[in-house]
């Protein structure tokens, strides 16, 4: 059910420079669990906008290749345990109903180790939900004997990234950048993910778990 295949190794240029937290071991899979968010066109032009006024003021961010809420830390996963831990998450989502989230504000983040900078846009309605969700996810992790999320998590949406500790850079500027959100067009954008399907990757593997309606 589940071929076994190699994730890639360790060379940066492959990962457009960012650094593992982890090293690569043949048989470990990176895993996550997240909600994914479809890019419309208005969401586009404002991330554009909020690129270039950054590289502007000295920090080069890449936008994400794909976007998406997460759930859970980045975990690793043995290539035996993907297909009971799909099945634990299963299980745990059954009573979990889809709903809607939204986010308006931009803030900074930053990984553990401080080797890489993200700009995200933090969720203002449905912490309440993901809440729940985490909870739910969490229950599988400790099942595996894996990391949990944060203790007073901040769920957002990343929107680019850049290798290295930008942090303090991008707050001197997160103003500016805040102001494009705001006053986009013809009034402040708004975005929304419409939570219907919950998904883990592991390694080149995505499974969907569908919530109730």
């Amino acid at each position: 059910m589940f071929p076994e295949e190699e994730e890639p190794d360790n060379d940066t240029s492959l990962h457009d420079g960012r650094i593992r937290s982890f090293k690569h071991e043949r048989g470990n899979w990176a895993t996550y669990v997240y909600f994914p968010y479809p890019p419309d066109e208005d969401f586009m032009e404002l991330l554009e906008e909020l690129l270039e006024v950054a590289g502007a003021r000295g920090v080069l961010l890449t936008q994400q290749r794909e976007f998406h809420l997460s759930v859970s830390q980045t975990v690793v996963l043995k290539h035996h345990w993907i297909q009971p831990f799909t099945e634990s998450l299963k299980g745990s989502l059954t009573s979990c109903k889809r709903f809607v989230c939204s986010a308006g504000s931009l803030r900074v983040y930053s990984n553990a180790e401080r080797t890489r900078t993200f700009l995200g846009m933090e969720v203002s309605a449905g912490h309440a939900q993901l809440a729940e969700i985490m909870k739910m996810v969490d229950k599988t992790m400790i099942e595996f004997r894996l990391d949990t999320f944060y203790k007073d998590p901040s769920f957002h949406v990343s929107l680019a990234w850049c290798v290295g500790d930008f942090t303090a850079q991008l707050k001197e500027c997160l103003k500016e950048l805040q102001g494009l959100v705001d006053h986009h067009e013809e009034g402040a954008f708004l975005l929304t993910l419409d939570c219907q399907e919950l998904r883990c990757r592991a390694g080149n593997k995505t499974f969907s778990f569908p919530l109730q309606s």
